[in-house]
């Protein structure tokens, strides 16, 4: 065996929230202009009120409605693989497993939030989001669930992205999603997640019939895609395996990270490790602070690593990952030392995604394979030490619309990144 999958019946029909898991209570965001803690009332025009409960809750379990259920069952549950051509190459005694995202009608993890928060807007009479997107996994999947509720919504792609990424904007309006390139006042300005928030919050104040969607680094956002670890902990029982050694996941703003790792956080043998980019190490060079989730600090300030909210990253093909901060989640466990992060240069990023999809078959997109290279380099770790460790990565999303990247990779057109 190996794949494993679980009956539509065995969908979560709770989400994991770590919060009680936490070995001290987060902090609080902060009000832009009075730099008090903010309330409902300051989130409420971005958010619904379902959402704004969730983003506060310490309940360790939150149902799933009903509708959002019905829909997640076209794809979900998603297999559990185990790499055993992977682990035939590298020589190791170590087990690889990866859950598998892309099978989602975006191709990513990130529909796992899409549809509840679009069903949470769309069940309060907001009938039209706005939200920003990096490489475009994001707007894609919030795209197909604003369709799934005919809601309309307007996306701003950070404009390196939107260049180098032409058919995530093509699937975005084939769901019927409007895309202009961020940021819009700026066209020579290559684009950064920070400028792009800017302009979907400026978008969305003051309309009422409008709110804001983020598709990362809020609590809310990874509370709704823990339902990856939930599956995936019950499927290494039905493949007879123990706890993982170690959970791997790709980290920009942290929400496949979160999605994959929270559910083993009250496990204490089990190590986390988010992977980022060399020009982008929010978590291995950042620091940790208040800071603005976006560029022109409309936004509240979030207790997070951040390498400044004016950070503007280079072009690198990895685009879901050029974030300045971190989910305030995931930087409380790294800073608290439950959770690692290590940072890898796109050029060693592309050749573990080139072996992964050789052996594999599987052609991952450059997000993901940040993962493919921590894992490789676990298994042959273990390798080295002759430990049968047991490795669990995130396989978030395909690459089948970043082939321009492989392109430039495979034809010596990537450039370095420098740390």
């Amino acid at each position: 065996m190996t794949r494993w999958t679980l009956p539509l019946d065995r969908i979560p029909d709770a989400w994991f929230n770590v919060v009680p898991h936490l070995p001290k209570p987060p902090q609080p965001p902060l009000h832009p202009g009075t730099r008090e803690p903010v309330g409902p009332d300051d989130l409420a025009p971005l958010f619904p009120t379902a959402l704004i409960g969730q983003e506060v809750s310490a309940e360790p379990w939150i149902d799933v409605p009903g509708e959002v259920l019905d829909i997640l069952r076209l794809w979900r549950p998603t297999p559990l693989h185990r790499a055993v051509r992977l682990e035939r190459a590298l020589g190791t005694p170590a087990r690889i497993y990866y859950k598998d995202e892309s099978v989602s009608p975006a191709g990513s993890h990130k529909p796992n939030t899409a549809v509840p928060q679009a069903f949470y807007n769309a069940q309060e009479g907001i009938t039209r989001l706005t939200t920003e997107t990096g490489a475009g996994q994001w707007g894609t999947a919030l795209a197909f669930a604003c369709a799934q509720f005919d809601l309309d919504l307007q996306v701003y792609m950070v404009r390196a992205s939107f260049d180098q990424k032409p058919y995530r904007r093509v699937a975005m309006e084939t769901w019927g999603g409007s895309v202009v390139a961020s940021p819009v006042d700026d066209p020579d300005h290559p684009g950064s997640l920070g400028a792009a928030i800017s302009d979907a919050v400026r978008d969305c104040a003051g309309r009422s019939d409008t709110h804001y969607a983020l598709g990362s680094v809020l609590n809310h956002v990874l509370l709704h895609q823990t339902v990856i670890g939930l599956e995936a902990k019950e499927q290494l029982q039905l493949a007879g395996e123990r706890l993982p050694d170690v959970v791997i996941a790709s980290c920009g703003g942290g929400s496949n990270l979160g999605g994959v790792a929270f559910p083993f956080v009250p496990d204490p043998g089990v190590r986390l490790l988010a992977v980022e980019p060399m020009s982008c190490p929010t978590l291995t060079k950042g620091r940790f602070d208040y800071d603005f989730g976006d560029t022109a600090g409309l936004t509240p300030l979030l207790p997070m690593y951040t390498l400044g909210h004016d950070f503007v990253p280079p072009s690198i093909h990895a685009g879901g990952l050029r974030y300045h901060g971190d989910s305030p989640l995931i930087s409380a466990l790294v800073r608290d030392g439950r959770m690692e992060a290590v940072a890898y240069p796109q050029g060693r990023v592309f050749d573990a995604a080139v072996q992964f999809a050789t052996v594999e078959g599987r052609i991952a997109a450059p997000e993901c394979a940040h993962a493919i290279r921590a894992t490789i380099d676990e298994a042959l770790a273990a390798k080295e030490t002759g430990e049968e460790r047991v490795i669990l990565f995130n396989y978030s999303g395909h690459g089948f619309l970043d082939l321009s990247a492989y392109d430039d990779h495979l034809h010596g057109r990537l450039p370095e990144e420098q740390g």
